[in-house]
């Protein structure tokens, strides 16, 4: 097979990746831990499926690429771990996972030892990327990135865009690290700024009129501030959505990583705490302020339901 991959892990993202390999020409040979998944998006694509690893790596031609789009850490790790004793000399094996870029380092070490060439990529474009194409942030020696070009120019929004090989082997994960901390911290102002425009009730605004001008001239202007006209068209009072932020672990690496260089972040750092305040982490800390306040002064403690 001509301009064939491995694609390893059939998640979200994983599956939508393998769906654009194939309708860009891609020979795609697809495996998931659950099989039927696999063999789901085969009968659905006219992809080949493989049932295991070993199954995988023997329908692939010499040199092999297998990309791995799975969770960061074991289970990454433990796929790396079965697939190495399996690849030959001058194969390649993609870590697609949203992972730390120093174990992206230590991976690559291991990788490498067996004579496999290891590339680290750090992917963004979410659920929209089947259709709009992926953002490609690639680390690894130059002939290991020109193995897997093919294939980052189909994934990207177009063959000579939204792709980058970054450096060495860390870099690529590294520069998506920073990308999803610089994400949180444009995240944060948005929802910051539709609060203050939601509280103001004495103007009765529009927020999705407000939003969808902003879209047009503004500096303000993004993907995010697109998505976020679109769904407050459907609903602005937002009722029905628990006040409960997520956090991917990006953006304290991003944090950490600017502490380890004394370089001050403070817009990424807060917006992350902010996170885990919606998460109930700063629930005591309003406990203890709520109590200070009523000890100095008097001032009523409102009690759980």
């Amino acid at each position: 097979m001509k301009n064939a991959i491995g694609m390893v892990g059939l998640g979200r993202m994983g599956a939508n990746m393998a769906r654009r390999l194939h309708q860009g020409g891609a020979q795609v040979v697809v495996y998931n831990r659950h099989v039927d998944k696999a063999e789901a998006l085969a009968r659905e694509s006219g992809m080949a499926a493989a049932d295991t690893l070993e199954a995988l790596v023997a329908a692939l031609p010499s040199p092999r690429v297998l990309w791995l789009m799975l969770p960061a850490g074991d289970a990454t790790q433990s796929h790396i771990d079965a697939l190495v004793p399996l690849l030959s000399a001058g194969d390649v094996l993609v870590n697609g996972a949203n992972a730390q870029y120093e174990t992206s380092i230590a991976q690559a070490a291991h990788v490498e030892q067996a004579g496999v060439r290891y590339v680290d990529a750090g992917v963004s474009g979410g659920v929209w990327g089947l259709q709009e194409g992926y953002a490609l942030m690639v680390g690894g020696s130059r002939e290991a990135v020109a193995a897997v070009t093919p294939f980052l120019q189909i994934l990207a929004p177009a063959p000579d865009q939204g792709w980058l090989h970054c450096g060495p082997v860390g870099s690529g994960h590294f520069v998506k690290m920073v990308h999803n901390g610089i994400e949180y911290g444009m995240m944060q102002a948005l929802a910051e700024g539709f609060a203050i425009l939601n509280g103001k009730e004495a103007f009765h605004l529009d927020l999705a009129q407000v939003a969808e001008m902003w879209r047009h001239g503004s500096v303000v202007r993004s993907w995010l501030l697109d998505l976020s006209a679109d769904f407050l068209k459907k609903d602005q009072a937002l009722d029905s959505i628990a006040p409960v932020v997520a956090d991917s672990g990006e953006g304290l690496w991003t944090a950490q990583a600017a502490l380890d260089l004394r370089i001050p972040a403070p817009v990424i750092t807060l917006a992350l705490q902010m996170r885990w305040a919606s998460q109930g982490h700063a629930d005591y800390t309003a406990r203890m302020l709520a109590m200070m306040r009523n000890e100095f002064g008097g001032h009523a403690v409102q009690k759980e339901a």
